[in-house]
């Protein structure tokens, strides 16, 4: 009976322990952390969008957003804001790491965070706004958006002081930018972090305001979990980069050509398919200058003319410099972004290297039309043969292996058996000779 007490008692014991240990679990913060990077497209847009939903399926307590951006749409920009202030779980904007920025766009999405943080030697600001094309706005344009960013940024700083709201809108009418240590000192940002267990260190007991109400933060002995950026988002994600979006134009126009010249075959046309239609999405999301196509489409229209009318690498030339002029027309106008330019030494080693891919296909070309005729009964002309009976002046000539019907070119001269014929003309079956003196 002392034996059945003692069993009972241990097992309550147990499950006491193990119930204790599984509420102490279940208060455990759990944390999701988004790492965006690179320009403010709408791949970001739906990265951000998908790591949330994740987060609120889940049952997160807080979401760190880590920013490095130099900036990008002011469109998109505004549907990130939109989504940040609208959640329902506490979002913390952190700009990381070491030498990341939240260039532009990125000031605007640091200031919607419910708190912010930066990392040592990270910088914000510069948020002037430029026009959909990169270009800098005329003066009422640039006055309205201005203005418009501006209002945005004072409703988003309002919170954090006067000094924040000057240098928030400093950062859009100056272009100025500032430190992690200059925006924490006057009140910009929250907090200056190492890392995220730094950040969740600092965070836990401060207090954040969300659409219910004031929330006190409890992050203490969080536990983290990261949503990476999927394949698709990845592969959209490269196709915003100018320098790749180049390469599939060139690759994508060079392989439609090859197709079109050899008809037949379907994997030149297949590749340069699908290369044009990636970057077709590139070009609707970065700032371009349509006007550069123009001179890329008569950069190889010169090409396929030096291939069909062989000008000795003139129009070659030609095609090259209006491929050098039309890359950087299309990608490197004035006004836009630094980030979001083509670099031109590529610029020049693509133009140079399609230029001489062409001249190659040139070259034999002009080797093919030189080269004598190897096939046909053409080929026959020139060879030489024995006569194998007398040409009176029709007889028989062995060329090779073969026997052919022959007639001398002068019907007054006598050929005799086994004197030897150069074959001088082909009229239908029968050949024109003459005797080799």
């Amino acid at each position: 009976m002392k034996i059945t007490r003692f069993a009972l008692l241990l097992v309550m014991g147990l499950l006491l322990v193990a119930f204790q240990s599984a509420h102490a679990q279940a208060e455990t913060p759990f944390v999701i952390v988004l790492n965006a990077e690179g320009a403010v497209t709408p791949v970001m847009k739906e990265y951000i969008l998908r790591g949330m939903e994740i987060a609120d399926q889940r049952g997160a307590d807080l979401i760190i957003l880590q920013l490095n951006t130099p900036g990008g749409e002011l469109g998109v920009t505004q549907e990130i804001v939109a989504i940040l202030r609208d959640s329902r779980i506490p979002v913390v904007v952190f700009v990381a790491p070491r030498g990341a920025w939240a260039g532009s766009a990125g000031t605007i999405i640091t200031l919607a965070g419910h708190a912010a943080a930066m990392a040592p030697e990270t910088v914000i600001g510069a948020a002037s706004p430029v026009g959909g094309q990169g270009e800098d706005l005329t003066e009422t344009l640039e006055a309205k958006a201005k203005n418009i960013t501006k209002a945005v940024v004072r409703a988003l700083a309002e919170r954090r002081g006067e000094e924040a709201i000057e240098l928030a809108e400093a950062t859009i009418e100056e272009a100025k930018a500032a430190t992690a240590e200059e925006a924490l000192e006057v009140g910009l940002i929250d907090f200056v972090a190492e890392d995220v267990d730094d950040l969740l260190e600092q965070l836990d007991g401060f207090e954040v305001e969300m659409i219910e109400g004031a929330l006190t933060l409890e992050t203490s002995n969080a536990t983290t979990e990261d949503v990476a950026a999927s394949f698709i988002e990845q592969l959209l994600a490269i196709l915003t980069n100018p320098n790749i979006v180049l390469l599939l134009i060139t690759i994508g126009v060079q392989a439609i050509f090859i197709e079109i010249s050899s008809p037949g075959g379907w994997v030149a046309g297949f590749i340069g398919v699908i290369c044009l239609a990636l970057a077709t999405y590139g070009l609707g999301v970065l700032p371009v200058n349509w006007f550069g196509i123009i001179f890329l489409i008569t950069s190889f229209v010169l090409f396929i003319m030096e291939v069909n009318t062989p000008t000795h690498g003139a129009l070659t030339a030609a095609g090259i410099v209006s491929f050098i002029i039309g890359a950087l027309v299309l990608f490197n106008s004035p006004g836009t972004p630094q980030f979001q330019q083509v670099s031109i030494p590529l610029v020049i080693t693509i133009g140079l290297v399609s230029g001489g891919l062409f001249g190659v296909l040139v070259g034999f070309g002009i080797r093919a039309l030189k080269a004598p005729i190897r096939a046909g009964t053409e080929s026959l002309i020139g060879k030489t043969g024995a006569v194998t009976s007398m040409l009176n002046p029709t007889g028989q000539v062995r060329l090779g292996s073969e026997l052919w019907t022959a007639e001398a070119i002068d019907v007054s001269e006598r050929i005799h058996k086994g004197d030897k014929v150069e074959v001088v003309e082909i009229k239908g079956l029968r050949l024109k000779v003459r005797k080799v003196k």
